[in-house]
């Protein structure tokens, strides 16, 4: 499902590929990347731009919206969850009572 932000983000990479790259990847080795291919050739830049938004996009079908963080070459992981301690019992809500 292609949502607002990502047709934004496309828009971006139409205009100036290099920006789209930046507000995915942040200030990364893809941003360098991105400049240096669409210095070479306006295509090639676009093409790693496209790239990258899809798999921003299949990082959000797979992990959820904001549950994933980027770690470099158009990889992402999910944020690491905490895993409940043994033996202690899991509640949900305000309030730490157990039922009767």
């Amino acid at each position: 499902m292609v949502k607002t932000s990502d047709v934004v983000l496309i828009l971006v990479a139409i205009i100036f590929p290099p920006a789209a790259a930046g507000f995915i990847t942040g200030c990364s080795c893809d941003l360098l990347i991105n400049i240096c291919l669409t210095i070479l050739g306006y295509l090639p830049g676009h093409l790693h731009a496209f790239w990258l938004i899809y798999k921003k996009m299949q990082a959000e079908e797979r992990y959820g919206h904001g549950g994933y963080q980027y770690v470099g070459n158009g990889a992402y992981r999910p944020y690491p969850q905490q895993a409940p301690v043994a033996g202690q019992p899991q509640y949900y809500g305000a309030t730490n009572n157990q039922a009767v």
